[in-house]
């Protein structure tokens, strides 16, 4: 029996095909033409269908083919993989040395699974704990780079000005105009709003209970214990946390941390140790001025919107707070600190050499950061909720 499966649409031979045929109790499958990513789409269906096919023994005749690619050799290998996984004894002949070669080199992928025909991906359990198991090996890995970095930050404070691998003060000065310094007008505008709408959504509320003068109560507590440090670090974390990675990863993509090796400096004290150090700084001095600024829209929002002069709302504040909420916020910004710039320099080493893993990592950096930034503000609520502080 001979059977003209596919010879292109207008018989070309240049077109992928093959016959089949019966022979001495074997099915022989004569392939012809070009196999190549443009011709083998016309051959895929009848392959996948011989593929399903009960064969006890199948000859394949490599003869014909004119040219071939990976394309074409990984549908070749592809029939051979699943007739022998049906039991099948599979016999190839006449190869050329190139189809040999291609045909050696798919081999292994030839048993990978595939998207299904009809374009829709499967849900595989599996695959959701293959996931889970991989992100908590990554975090582990993350968490332990970390303390690396966090180690070698500390053993960077303890090196002495004027030796080999002294601190450089300039360094960090330079770090704290950038991330300090320059943040002020953005700190400060984002604070005033934010302090001016709690006071207008406070004395809004209030205003039915006849109780809006302790929308001062309010504002000052949320301000100095929660909002003032956390949307600091939050606009920190965006601003210099996104920085810090894209300039370490830039160098890591350059091979400049690799030349920092080599000529003998440590990568982590030169390039990470600096910015540590002035986020450490610059973020509970951000704290304070976010604080007033928040403090100050409040005021004016109470004053236009409540009658509630200044002086009044000052002097209701006096009785309202303590130190303990002043110093409730100002504990955690250089712990939040910490944390951003450690997680922006592992998210900058981790780097490859292509633009689109700077981008990766980027945002991964700074999503990063301001989850725990968060998750950290939060603990620090149950602490002091369990010291009653």
């Amino acid at each position: 029996m001979l059977r003209d499966v596919d010879k292109g649409k207008n018989g070309n031979a240049g077109t992928a095909g093959f016959q089949l045929s019966e022979e001495a109790g074997a099915t022989v499958c004569r392939l012809s033409g070009d196999w190549t990513t443009h011709t083998v789409g016309a051959v895929d269906a009848a392959l996948r269908a011989l593929e399903e096919r009960d064969i006890a023994s199948l000859r394949l005749d490599l003869s014909g083919i004119r040219f071939i690619d990976t394309a074409g050799a990984w549908l070749i290998a592809r029939l051979i993989h699943r007739q022998e996984k049906r039991g099948a004894a599979v016999e190839v002949t006449g190869p050329s040395a190139a189809a040999q070669t291609l045909l050696d080199a798919v081999a292994e992928t030839a048993d990978h699974p595939e998207v299904p025909s009809d374009g829709k991906r499967r849900f595989d359990p599996l695959a959701v704990f293959e996931r889970i198991g991989r992100g908590a090996f990554l975090l582990g890995k993350d968490v332990l780079y970390s303390m690396h970095i966090l180690g070698a930050t500390v053993g960077g404070a303890q090196m002495k000005i004027g030796g080999r691998q002294s601190i450089n003060p300039n360094a960090i000065v330079a770090q704290i105009d950038r991330m300090g310094v320059q943040a002020i007008p953005i700190v400060v505008l984002m604070s005033a709003i934010v302090g001016a709408i709690i006071a207008q959504q406070g004395a809004f509320q209030l205003r039915y209970f006849g109780a809006e003068i302790f929308v001062v109560d309010m504002v000052g507590i949320l301000v100095l214990r929660e909002l003032g440090v956390l949307l600091t670090a939050i606009m920190i974390a965006g601003r210099s946390g996104s920085a810090i990675t894209a300039e370490i990863g830039t160098m890591k993509m350059r091979e400049e941390v690799d030349a920092l090796t080599v000529i003998g400096l440590n990568p982590l004290g030169v390039l990470v140790f600096p910015r540590l150090v002035a986020l450490v700084i610059a973020l509970p001095c951000l704290t304070i001025i976010a604080n007033f600024a928040a403090l100050g829209g409040a005021i004016l929002t109470a004053w236009v919107y409540s009658d509630i002069t200044p002086p009044a709302f000052i002097d209701r504040m006096r009785t309202a707070i303590d130190l303990s909420s002043i110093f409730a916020g100002l504990i955690k910004a250089p712990f939040m600190a910490m944390v951003i710039g450690i997680i922006a320099s592992v998210e900058g080493m981790k780097v490859g050499g292509s633009a689109e893993s700077l981008g990766q990592r980027v945002t991964s950096s700074v999503v990063k950061a301001i989850f725990v930034v968060i998750v950290m503000d939060g603990f620090f609520a149950m602490f002091y909720a369990a010291i009653d502080f």
